[in-house]
């Protein structure tokens, strides 16, 4: 039998994938500025052992034997991973994914201090290298599977997904979010500030309560604080960061929370799996959705604010009482802040009304980037163009809250903007039958009690993995095709007023 030996090659190849997740998790945490080189280097070696082990010919053949053993649905799924992942290797040559590991590296090293610095040119360079280096992977890429370059770069970040499925949904919120927004904009109560400053070591206690509660395992994972908000690493080693603003808590109260389920779902893989294809999360849309279920369709609802409230007060006013004491602490107003529409320049700050607009301008960037459509010099006039065409706001010489705000491009990340939009909609299609399945669900989340939503979220799609699609999960979890109807009825229900 040849299973097993295949096994243990992705085995190998898991352990090596922990070790690049360690890296980068590093190089954005901890790293000192005089280690991007060598830092870069090492990565890159990495990821070549990686493509090596993938496309050597032994691999081959052991998919070939493989295939003819007889194999239960979990093994007969990791084994087509398997061959996904060799053929996507293969397309790809050796020295190309070398240069551009090394050239995201660097991009996205150069990129963290130019932002703070307002300092396009500085980064331009550079990106224009992770571009044209990552147009030429696209079309390899595409040729191997046989569909175009851009859609090749969406297949990686969520697999099946091609622009022929995103443009009609994407179609409808620009035609549904403008009213909703106008109206939203118009007629929201008014809500009172919380002040400030507040120390980051009370938000950060804040944050790791809060984790707790919704399950977060510490004996398996970590909060740290990065230029951008991500959860990296593995199931067993588990990182979240985020980043402080003393002024506003809720930025990165949200952030913690949109992070921690990203982890919940990392941390809830099947155990039988760890370092295999097939054990792995699912695409980057599903992946989005568990983020966004904690933090839109959970953390920032009235039940769960009603529990929160004496926490957040506790931990940075130093008493629980004043959440009842204080108009502004009351979780009517804490809801109204949670909930606020405004057209701001930030993504990560966006509400969920003004973030697919967002997402859906990265999108058209993007796809114009890889066509050659767009060019790098032009894209801080097309960025520009793009946020006063959807949210009526200028970013001209605004580099650092315009083009420059998303690590994602200058790490080499392009064709992951859809995932956060469809993550969005597949969140709400889920919740709503989370809730349907669990009637008394406002109830547990208003008392603190969360482990019963985490165990659904467990058996429905954490320990799922990649043993089916994300779009036949969802239909089969819900009984319904991935639509917009949940998520639309979700925003308007919210924020009908």
């Amino acid at each position: 039998m040849s299973y097993p030996a295949l096994h243990e090659r992705c085995k190998r190849i898991g352990d090596i994938n922990h070790a690049i997740a360690m890296l980068s998790w590093d190089e954005a945490v901890m790293m000192p500025n005089g280690g991007g080189a060598a830092r870069a280097n090492a990565i890159a070696a990495l990821k070549d052992t990686v493509h090596s082990l993938l496309t050597a010919p032994e691999t081959g053949e052991l998919l070939a034997a493989a295939t003819a053993d007889k194999l239960d649905p979990w093994q007969a799924a990791n084994v087509a991973h398997v061959r996904r992942a060799r053929r996507r290797a293969a397309a790809v040559p050796a020295d190309l994914g070398i240069a551009l590991s090394k050239a995201t590296s660097a991009c996205e090293q150069t990129w963290r201090s130019a932002r703070a610095g307002n300092d396009w040119p500085a980064v331009a360079g550079k990106l224009a290298t992770v571009v044209d280096l990552t147009q030429q992977a696209a079309v390899a890429l595409g040729e191997a599977l046989d569909c175009a370059p851009y859609d090749a770069l969406l297949d990686e970040y969520e697999p099946g997904l091609t622009e022929r499925f995103i443009q009609p949904i994407f179609a409808e919120l620009r035609s549904a979010l403008p009213p909703l927004i106008e109206r939203a904009c118009d007629r929201q109560p008014p809500a009172l500030p919380l002040g400030g400053p507040f120390a980051e070591t009370a938000q950060a206690a804040l944050g790791k309560a809060l984790m707790d509660a919704l399950g977060f395992d510490f004996h398996c994972g970590r909060l740290d604080v990065s230029h951008h908000p991500f959860c990296g690493g593995e199931p067993d080693d588990t990182r979240i960061t985020t980043r402080y603003d003393e002024d506003d808590m809720l930025k990165s109260m949200f952030a913690v929370l949109h992070e921690t389920g990203h982890a919940l779902y990392q941390q809830g893989l099947p155990e039988a799996w760890r370092g295999q294809p097939v054990g792995e999360a699912g695409g980057m849309a599903l992946h989005e959705s568990q983020s966004l279920t904690m933090e839109m369709q959970v953390c920032r609802s009235a039940p769960f604010l009603e529990f929160a409230a004496p926490l957040i007060a506790l931990h940075l006013l130093g008493t629980q009482s004043a959440a009842s004491t204080k108009e502004a602490w009351q979780p009517e107003n804490l809801y109204k802040l949670a909930t606020r529409v405004e057209r701001g320049f930030i993504r990560v700050d966006a509400d969920e009304l003004t973030y697919p607009l967002h997402v859906i301008m990265r999108y058209e960037l993007e796809s114009a980037l890889i066509s050659g459509d767009l060019t790098v010099a032009d894209l801080p006039q097309a960025w520009d163009e793009g946020m006063t065409k959807y949210l009526g706001l200028s970013t001209k010489d605004n580099f650092a809250n315009g083009v420059m705000q998303d690590t994602h491009w200058f790490g080499g990340l392009i064709g992951y903007f859809p995932s956060y939009t469809l993550g969005a909609i597949i969140a709400a299609q889920l919740f709503r039958t989370a809730r349907q399945d669990l009637p008394d669900l406002d109830d547990a989340i208003r008392n603190g009690h969360f482990a019963e939503l985490l165990a659904w979220l467990r058996k429905n799609v954490h320990t799922r993995a990649r043993l089916s699609s994300t779009f036949d999960l969802v239909a089969e979890v819900t009984g319904k095709e991935l639509g917009t109807e949940a998520f639309l009825e979700h925003l308007r229900t919210r924020y009908a007023f």
